[in-house]
């Protein structure tokens, strides 16, 4: 295994253990790990999010953006993103959309809630039995449900942005601005409104279906965002190329995490790596596998629908559970 993390699986596909197919056992081996850890460190990816049931494509779309993908061809939210639109007004009623479902919604399913049970101690049940352990959470996904759930914003590190924040464009400056207030207007401008629970609400049918001909694909021009020192468009604070932006809570998170990694170096740590796929294992992935190599107290474990594995080599301090997260945490709270 590398030490630097620089791996290419195609090249180490002999060199990966994937554990056994015994869920009950494999549930048993992980609420272990959780009790016995000192502190547990979570990477979460974008297998988090679509379990919680923030999906791009399917009836969530055609319910937000049926206009959009008549019009244009596309058939999720992410192929939307990056569409090519005639007006920077179409562009914001696109992503105000786009935005306010995938970060100022609630998830259908309390998949957040269920984590911060399990590492804050705070489940139903004999709360006293149940110690709270220390935790800090890395997340390559800008959707914000983990500080929304509950969990210390010193212990969260959204290394990949926030759907909640803009920046400039260029960028000019090394700010960001929240976003909500602007989105919700121009979600109002466009025929939608938002329900007492938070929810994005269309007009609908007879049918109960979206009713695309009283919305507009367009905000009003005084809603587009503009820097506020420069004057050039705002784009949203997601890392995609080299304009992102890290700002002074961007530093300080990189910071508290470093902190955290440093303070339980030689200690009980369990990595537990939920929903991060191979498309930028960088990140999240090659770390934590490196991490648990080198510290032996250490522990990893994987919770990933088709794409559990880890190194032979830290197979013996691991368990890889090919299942949904959603059903694995329903399974490790009766236990």
């Amino acid at each position: 295994m590398d030490k630097g993390g620089v791996i290419v699986m195609g090249e180490f596909k002999e060199k990966m253990a994937v554990g056994n197919n015994n869920l009950e056992e494999n549930i048993l081996k992980l609420k272990d790990y959780i009790n016995n850890a000192d502190a547990i460190v979570i990477g979460a990816g974008i297998g988090l999010s679509f379990s919680s049931g923030f999906v791009y494509s399917g009836e969530r779309f055609e319910r937000y953006f049926g206009d959009f993908s008549d019009k244009y061809g596309f058939n999720d939210m992410y192929s939307g993103g990056f569409y090519p639109y005639k007006t920077t007004e179409e562009k914001w009623a696109f992503w105000s959309r786009y935005i306010y479902v995938n970060r100022y919604m609630k998830p259908s399913k309390a998949v957040y809630d269920m984590i911060y049970n399990l590492v804050d101690g705070r489940s139903e049940g004999d709360v006293a039995s149940q110690p709270k352990k220390d935790y800090f959470i890395l997340t390559t996904n800008v959707d914000h449900q983990f500080r929304k759930a509950g969990f210390a914003k010193r212990r969260i590190f959204h290394s990949q942005g926030d759907f909640g924040m803009w920046q400039c464009s260029e960028p000019c400056h090394k700010r960001t601005y929240d976003n909500k207030e602007r989105v919700v207007k121009m979600l109002l401008a466009q025929g939608f409104s938002i329900g007492n629970d938070g929810k994005l609400l269309a007009p609908e049918n007879e049918d109960g279906k979206t009713d695309f001909t009283k919305l507009f694909m367009e905000v009003p021009s005084e809603l587009v965002p503009y820097c506020p020192v420069c004057g050039e468009p705002m784009s949203m604070n997601m890392r995609s190329d080299n304009t992102f932006v890290e700002d002074e809570n961007y530093g300080e998170a990189a910071e508290n995490y470093e902190e955290f990694l440093d303070s339980y170096k030689d200690k009980k740590v369990l990595f537990l790596e939920l929903g991060v796929g191979s498309k930028t294992p960088a990140i999240i992935k090659y770390p934590f596998w490196n991490m648990t190599q080198e510290n032996e107290n250490a522990m990893y474990a994987c919770i990933n629908y088709g794409e559990a594995y880890c190194p032979k080599d830290i197979a013996d301090r691991s368990v890889c559970i090919d299942a949904d997260i959603v059903n694995v945490l329903n399974l490790l709270s009766e236990v």
